[in-house]
C-alpha cells in the first residue's frame, strides 16, 4: 500500500472503500474501477459484500498487491 504501510487488516465495507479511496498505489486499472462500484453498490445495499471483497481482491492482483485471506 502507501508510504511504510506494510500490511492492512481489511474487516468491513467501510475498510474497503478506505484503502481504495486514500490508500491505493493508484487510480486506474478496470479492477480498481470494478472494486470501487461493487463497494459502493455493497454499502447500498445493492450486491453482497462478498461481491466487494472479491473486487477488492481482482483489483490487489492487478495492482500487484498480495493478499492473504482468512474466512471466518
Amino acid at each position: 500500500m502507501g508510504g511504510r504501510e506494510k500490511y492492512r487488516h481489511i474487516g468491513s465495507l467501510r475498510d474497503v472503500a478506505e484503502t481504495l479511496i486514500i490508500s491505493w498505489p493508484s487510480d486506474d486499472g478496470e479492477e480498481y474501477m470494478t472494486a470501487i462500484k461493487a463497494c459502493l453498490e455493497a454499502i447500498h445495499g445493492r450486491v453482497a459484500a462478498h461481491e466487494a471483497r472479491a473486487a477488492l481482491i481482482r483489483a490487489a492482483e492487478e495492482a500487484g498487491i498480495p493478499v492473504i485471506t482468512v474466512v471466518h
